[in-house]
């Protein structure tokens, strides 16, 4: 009887003991921000894509991207729809936060969104970057993507002074920044005024079932366009040196 006791108490003891040790939790990519940054359906071999939406091709294997990002947002809408809150909830030490705004930003007849690039917007960038660093997370900013807008041949920024913003709210903050404003204005003087199509959503009549009458959107970006933009932020956030989960060249 007592060595079946002692038995009994050894299977006891060792049963409070895991049997395998537990995994530690991947580190996350959240990224938040607007339609050029967002997933979009795949539904019907829908051509548009978000840059956000193909930016796992390039990071670390394990990394987990969760893509936030959502269409017709600006910084101000972002936190008032919660969209920030449920972030904040999952977030955790060693995570990473990429923040792009300022496409939608610019409405000034739509008060939900707008802000003033001087004030409220860098109020609201101020408060990503500290609530994310509150949760010892790491915060990236990117400056936003041009929209393909040419004047006399040369791309123009039509974005007005919320890039500008961005860099300065990450040289205040001492935050990484990634200038996407100059590097894809970059891309489209390279790829020319024509060339430049195949980045953004054009398509003439009966080119793609989707768009039987035609559809020119240069706002929105085509797979090719978002895999540019996402390559360009790799290369860039590499460059920075700052540990970034990326995928090793």
């Amino acid at each position: 009887m007592k060595i079946l006791q002692y038995l009994y108490l050894c299977v006891l003891g060792f049963s409070t003991v895991p049997l395998v040790a537990e995994e530690e939790p991947s580190t996350v990519i959240y990224m938040i921000g607007d339609s050029t940054m967002a997933n979009k359906s795949t539904a019907k071999d829908n051509p548009e894509h978000g840059w956000g939406q193909v930016f796992s091709a390039f990071v670390a294997e394990g990394v987990d991207v969760q893509n936030r990002a959502s269409g017709g947002r600006s910084t101000r809408s972002f936190v008032a729809e919660g969209r920030w809150a449920k972030v904040m909830e999952t977030l955790k030490p060693g995570d990473w936060v990429v923040i792009q705004f300022g496409h939608n930003d610019q409405k000034k007849k739509k008060p939900k969104l707008y802000t003033d690039p001087e004030t409220d917007f860098k109020e609201f960038l101020t408060g990503f970057i500290n609530d994310t660093r509150a949760k010892g997370a790491n915060p990236v900013l990117a400056t936003s993507i041009y929209r393909r807008y040419f004047r006399d041949g040369k791309p123009k920024s039509s974005l007005g002074k919320y890039p500008q913003a961005t860099l300065e709210v990450a040289a205040e903050l001492e935050v990484p920044v990634v200038d996407l404003q100059k590097l894809t204005g970059e891309l489209l003087a390279e790829s020319g005024e024509e060339g430049s199509k195949a980045l953004f959503l054009h398509f003439e009549p009966g080119e793609h079932p989707l768009f039987p009458e035609g559809k020119h959107d240069n706002s929105h970006l085509s797979e090719a366009g978002a895999l540019a933009v996402s390559e360009l932020f790799a290369d860039s956030v590499r460059e920075l040196d700052i540990g970034f989960p990326l995928k090793e060249e």
